[in-house]
């Protein structure tokens, strides 16, 4: 039987979010946005429910006087992408 998929990266926003922090280890709201195309309320809300399911840190702070806003990859985000990975691994084979 198929494994059931994780419905939080299987949203195309999310997915790609994730896959941009595995490979970068952590990027900021900026690049982020610009990686994606994502509009900043969208990319916000879905960081959110990111860090909400700890598959993400966010880390909100000054530089200067410009807020900045960088995430990064956690230990259970890691481990929810790989199972994801092996999950559609699975749906792909013939």
């Amino acid at each position: 039987m198929l494994k059931k998929l994780d419905p939080l990266l299987h949203n195309e926003l999310r997915l790609a979010i994730v896959s941009l922090l595995v490979k970068e280890g952590k990027a900021n709201f900026t690049e982020i946005k610009a990686s994606t195309n994502a509009t900043a309320g969208n990319l916000s809300v879905q960081l959110d429910k990111l860090s909400e399911a700890g598959y993400i840190a966010v880390k909100k702070q000054f530089k200067g006087k410009k807020p900045q806003t960088t995430c990064h990859i956690t230990k259970q985000g890691l481990e929810a992408f790989e199972g994801y990975v092996k999950a559609i691994q699975e749906y792909l084979k013939p």
